[in-house]
């Protein structure tokens, strides 16, 4: 007999008030943006004084701008370019669901390049305070993808805590949102926060975004080892996955910044 545990089926919609719908999915991404717009709030109020009180607030409709658009063009370019070239219109449609972290992440850059140089503050240091809160929103988007039942795990018949998803047959299989809640989000999150701790890696400006662009890219290839691939896509190149694919540059280029980070990026 395969050994499984009762998946908690709760329903995706947290709010419904006739035709007005809220889904927790979007809740996920409201908390995760207030909570990290608090804490970056909080970081700035400590040396080396990235930015303001005022540029945290304006930076906020830039961040939100730059996951919602990035999120959902890198899920059209990187996992259905097929698809949505077919059927442009529904690109737009973001309450059929599609976004990718890895096109979120490309959006949030660009938006802290583009205020950096619109307010002339540095981007690097910009970058650390928005990298050390962004684990907030990874913890409460896998949450949500479980709330879902989403992007479930490969079969795990001898796991004691498998679980069998609502569409994933009736196999039991890992709840890998909820390994990846715990590494990209609680484990990363911990890991910036020591860190940041220390002034003196606060002061090279740039560490605390290359080292949570190599923690994302590192977690996420293994939480992939235990998550079903897209059924559209499978297995890729020497059997790896999309998402491990996409984090391979993320490490090398966290490297990077951080080589950068301890040979240019000292505060003077």
């Amino acid at each position: 007999m395969m050994l499984a545990i009762a998946y908690p089926h709760i329903d995706p919609i947290a709010i419904e008030l006739g035709p007005f719908a809220i889904r927790w999915y979007a809740i996920a991404y409201i908390a995760g943006l207030m909570l990290g717009w608090r804490y970056v709030k909080w970081l700035v109020s400590k040396p080396p004084h990235a930015m303001r009180d005022v540029d945290v607030d304006d930076f906020l409709v830039w961040a939100t701008l730059g996951v919602v658009l990035g999120g959902r063009l890198g899920y059209v370019l990187f996992y259905k370019p097929g698809y949505y070239l077919s059927h442009p219109a529904e690109i737009f449609m973001l309450w059929h669901g599609g976004m990718a972290f890895h096109g979120g992440a490309l959006g949030v850059i660009v938006a802290i390049i583009l205020f950096a140089r619109r307010r002339g503050l540095n981007l690097f240091a910009i970058g650390d305070v928005v990298c050390c809160a962004v684990p907030i929103g990874l913890f409460f988007g896998r949450i949500a993808n479980f709330i879902n039942g989403e992007l479930f795990g490969r079969v795990a018949p001898d796991v004691p805590w498998a679980m069998v998803f609502p569409g994933g047959g009736p196999d039991p299989r890992h709840p890998s949102q909820l390994y990846q809640a715990g590494l990209e989000g609680l484990a990363l999150f911990l890991v910036l926060f020591l860190l940041w701790r220390n002034r003196d890696i606060r002061e090279h400006r740039g560490t605390l975004a290359g080292v949570f662009l190599m923690g994302y890219g590192i977690a996420r290839i293994i939480g992939e080892f235990f998550r079903q691939p897209d059924a559209h896509l499978g297995f890729l190149i020497g059997g790896a996955t999309m998402g491990q694919l996409l984090s391979v540059p993320l490490i090398l280029a966290g490297a990077g910044v951080v080589w950068w980070a301890h040979k240019y990026g000292h505060r003077p």
